[in-house]
């Protein structure tokens, strides 16, 4: 009881703190403390309960603040979140007598908001990425003490050295890795978290439903070319969805599709399949082994529903020419090359804060520099395409595009074409992969050639007016158990499936080539 009694009264404290105490400046000058820094040295169960109700996930992305020019240039001037008055600027020079010469960078913080707190930086070029931190109000210094290249001189002449500003803090960003942490654990706490996620920065419900949460569907009543919606909820593929969704709007992650072939029998074509040898493949599998596994043996808790297409649809869709597209891809990589490139098609519109196309540029030098093979899979191939050139890396693409004048926002931005091929072949996402054939089929009708269908996101898929839209022609099983009726077909899940805007979108050239996305809301201007 003197333990409980105790911590309430620390807790009480550090509340009336919060509340009253004048820790910001008062006359010029720094209070003590700051109540949040003072949380640390208060007992567990006291301080973690406050500490991740102000933190996320979210708190671990850096914002970027500004690049710091030369010498003589404009100074570059911000707020931090524990000193409130900071410049940079770069100085050249060549202390290390080298071929390209070094540099300086000057960081002079002042005016923090207590005694005790501190700033945690990245600072980046398209060749490097490096880190520091400032606890005490004065001049700070970060050498550079060789130019890795004549381009990476040049590079910094002009753009200078960027600055990205972890604004939690060390505390708020210790608290969003512990945040982080369990969204790719495969338990409980994993979903949970992920869930948690969802609903905190997405808006999403997730409302049980009642059992079974399997349906007893009949297969017979499945046709080629209904769309299934697949969303995972734990595990590292449930982490790798649940950002997905909070940075494209979509509430599916994974998707596959329905074909039938000439003697009748069901099959599933899945882009993101992983094979024999771990390898994530484009897949054509008979219904009932992907069922089999999808209900014994996947441990993400897949949720899963199926869209069916509408009859008028069904009955112009071209099987034998989806069929042969099909074919075709199957055995082929899934699509990673492209697979950013729906998420973002404008040049500030697509990023959830405080995510832009600078901390997009620093992610990707860093993955680059730990694994360059994966770095060019992901993007240096379809990055090149975007530019005209060949077989440039990273660093050279990111010089490339401030010597032409441009930004690499602009760069990002540049829709994706269907009929690019890459060193692996042609690159088709889960969703790509379906609405390609889709289009083989004839269900894009006088639109075939004007709309791109790597630039749609699962959420563009799903919005398509193409789905079954009279309830009364759904399945008997559709949705038999369950008190809501969905306008689809929910077939596994504890969860009650949502998908905002499901059906509601019609064809139109060169659709989803300029739509922002911007949680929570995710506003989609018309004819985007």
């Amino acid at each position: 009881m003197a333990v409980i009694l105790k911590n309430h009264c620390l807790l009480i404290i550090v509340l009336f703190l919060c509340c009253f105490c004048p820790w910001r400046q008062i006359n010029g000058y720094e209070s003590l403390f700051h109540p949040k820094d003072i949380l640390p040295l208060l007992p567990r169960q006291v301080s973690w309960p406050v500490i991740n109700s102000l933190h996320s996930a979210v708190d671990l992305l850096p914002a970027f603040m500004g690049a710091a020019s030369i010498e003589g240039n404009n100074t570059l001037e911000w707020k931090g979140a524990c000193f409130f008055k900071n410049i940079a600027w770069l100085e050249l020079h060549n202390k290390s007598k080298s071929q390209f010469g070094g540099g300086t960078l000057h960081i002079k913080v002042s005016n923090a908001h207590s005694w005790t707190c501190l700033d945690l930086y990245i600072f980046a070029t398209p060749y490097r990425v490096t880190w520091d931190y400032y606890f005490l109000s004065r001049e700070h210094t970060l050498e550079i003490k060789e130019w890795k290249s004549e381009a990476e001189l040049e590079y910094v002449k002009n753009r200078g050295v960027s600055i990205f500003l972890l604004q939690a803090g060390m505390l708020g960003t210790l608290s969003a890795i512990w945040n982080a942490f369990p969204l790719f654990v495969n338990n409980g706490w994993g979903e949970k978290s992920n869930i948690d996620f969802l609903e905190k920065h997405m808006g999403a419900s997730f409302e049980e439903r009642p059992q079974p949460w399997v349906t007893n569907l009949t297969t017979d009543d499945i046709h080629s070319g209904d769309f299934l919606a697949i969303s995972k909820i734990r595990g590292t593929w449930g982490a790798f969805e649940t950002l997905e969704k909070w940075a494209t709007g979509s509430y599916a992650g994974h998707t596959a599709v329905c074909l039938r072939d000439a003697e009748g029998k069901l099959w599933v074509g899945e882009s993101g399949n992983n094979n024999d040898k771990g390898e994530d493949v484009i897949a054509i599998l008979p219904w009932d082994e992907w069922w089999e596994f999808e209900l014994t043996k996947d441990n993400t808790n897949p949720h899963i529903a199926v869209l069916p297409l509408h009859p008028d649809l069904r009955a112009k869709f071209n099987e034998t020419a989806a069929w042969e597209y099909a074919r075709s891809m199957a055995g082929k990589s899934y699509g990673y090359h492209n697979l950013i490139f729906s998420w973002i098609d404008t040049i500030d519109g697509n990023y959830p804060p405080p995510v832009d196309a600078h901390l997009v540029a620093s992610v990707m030098t860093v993955w680059n520099q730990i694994a360059p093979e994966y770095g060019s899979n992901l993007w240096n191939e379809a990055l090149n395409k975007r530019l005209g050139t060949q077989n440039l890396s990273l660093p050279n693409i990111l010089v490339e595009v401030e010597k032409r004048g441009s930004s690499f926002a602009k760069l990002l931005a540049i829709p994706e074409q269907d009929d690019w091929v890459y060193s692996d072949g042609k690159s088709a996402s889960c969703v790509a992969f379906i609405l390609e054939m889709y289009k083989e089929g004839g269900l894009f009708g006088e639109f075939a050639n004007s709309i791109q269908v790597t630039e749609f996101t699962i959420r563009d898929a799903y919005t398509l007016n193409l789905f079954e839209n009279n309830s009364s022609r759904l399945p008997k099983w559709c949705n038999a158990d369950d008190t809501v009726k969905l306008p689809f077909c929910q077939i596994r899940g504890k969860y009650r499936m949502e998908l905002p805007g499901y059906n509601s979108m019609d064809l139109y050239p060169h659709m989803n080539e300029r739509c922002p996305s911007m949680p929570p809301k995710y506003y989609r201007p018309q004819g985007c």
